[in-house]
């Protein structure tokens, strides 16, 4: 005959025991509320020093005066007055370039006076300061800006502007914009999605409704999700080795009579974030899929559909909302990329933009990297202002993820 000993502590044990439990729970909420703060606090100093920088002072001066190319006060100047000071002062091969890029008569008075001052004028950066030391040290920028560069004009300048969203790139950082970086982005992304979506779709509902459940599958399922984290530099290799080499007639448009290009373009770098994407696409479908209750695909198999009208008419529905969520979370990380696109031939500077998928391009993140690298501090504060326009996007992409998942998500 047993006997049962009972083993929970009694009495004073038991407080004891109690008090402990408590102590270690709330050293255990300490740590998580700690790592929450330093994760806050991270994110609070890079978001800081990213605006820091796009915001501040800065010291400039003309290297010719305005005077020399017209009585007119500047701020006065018209469309036509412009257009006639171009003509008379620019190379004839200079003028000829901006006139094959665009017609000199059709761009916008604000166009013409960037030219004007990019072209002619030449501002000269003399020196810029973060936003943190013009607001508090603004007496002594001032100052130092009188006794460094006596000539030269002191202002507080955003780099983050209109036209800072709406001009290609320029060899000056005063004139230098976005525009065809983003372009690039967004064709990079749309060509990525087109090829990414269904095929990573497709393969996800084969795996998940039609596979068998054999060994076979089982290493096709684990190669997924191998290649889900595979350095994006090695995709960046197979792009460069199938869709810019083996594939040059179609990539590069020669199979349909373009001849001005060759396999750089922005449809082997969509192609190749396809590629990279697509593993996260299936991997994420496949979870948006099997969250589908079990009991709808019998009761459609109850009244005599096929495999076919289940998948179509009740699981893709209803899976619709998750596959569209990680789909958009995964062309988020594409937009974000460098290494792929660099060994596949993004440019470091263009001021074109595509105008198809045989086109040339850049992408923020390509455009980013080219201005941190240089050595002038007018570059980094644009390089400030591009990143600001990438997280933005970045945001955007996640924000709409949210959404989608908010307004079509259903309870089981």
């Amino acid at each position: 005959m047993s006997t049962h000993t009972n083993t929970y502590p009694q009495g004073d044990a038991f407080n004891a025991s109690l008090k402990t439990r408590y102590r270690v729970a709330t050293i255990w909420q300490f740590a998580f509320l700690s790592a929450l703060l330093i994760a806050i606090l991270a994110l609070t100093a890079l978001l800081y020093n990213v605006v820091d920088g796009a915001f501040g002072y800065v010291a400039y001066d003309y290297k010719k005066d305005p005077a020399t190319f017209t009585p007119i006060p500047v701020n006065e100047l018209t469309k036509e007055d412009l257009l006639v000071i171009l003509k008379e002062n620019l190379s004839s091969g200079a003028y000829n370039k901006l006139e094959n890029e665009q017609k000199l008569e059709t761009r916008t008075q604000g166009e013409l006076y960037t030219l004007f001052l990019e072209r002619l004028v030449q501002i000269d950066t003399k020196a810029t300061w973060s936003m943190t030391d013009s607001l508090f040290r603004s007496a002594e920028i001032r100052a130092e800006a009188a006794e460094k560069y006596p000539d030269a004009q002191l202002e507080f300048r955003s780099w983050l502007t209109p036209q800072f969203l709406t001009t290609p790139m320029s060899s000056k950082a005063e004139f230098a914009g976005v525009r065809t970086a983003v372009l690039g982005s967004l064709w990079l992304v749309g060509i990525a999605i087109l090829f990414a979506l269904p095929v990573g779709v497709g393969a996800a509902i084969y795996l998940q409704e039609y596979a068998p459940k054999n060994w076979l599958t089982n290493i096709i399922q684990t190669n997924i999700n191998n290649l889900a984290g595979v350095p994006s530099i090695v995709y960046g290799m197979l792009g460069l080795a199938v869709f810019v080499r083996t594939m040059e007639a179609l990539t590069s448009g020669s199979a349909f009579g373009v001849t001005d290009s060759n396999g750089r373009t922005v449809l082997s770098a969509g192609l190749t974030m396809g590629i990279l994407v697509l593993p996260l696409i299936i991997i994420n479908a496949q979870e948006a899929i099997k969250a589908v209750p079990d009991s709808l695909r019998q009761a459609a198999f109850g009244v005599g559909a096929t495999r076919w009208q289940t998948v179509w008419y009740h699981v893709l529905p209803n899976a619709l909302p998750g596959i569209l969520t990680g789909s958009i979370l995964a062309i988020s990380r594409a937009l974000g990329e460098t290494a792929p696109l660099i060994v596949v031939g993004a440019s470091t500077f263009i001021s074109l933009d595509p105008n198809g998928p045989f086109s040339k391009f850049t992408a923020l993140p390509i455009q980013i990297y080219q201005w941190t690298t240089r050595p002038q501090s007018e570059f980094h504060a644009i390089a400030a202002s591009a990143i600001i326009v990438l997280l933005v996007l970045l945001l955007t992409l996640n924000a709409t993820a949210i959404l989608l998942r908010n307004r079509f998500q259903r309870k089981w």
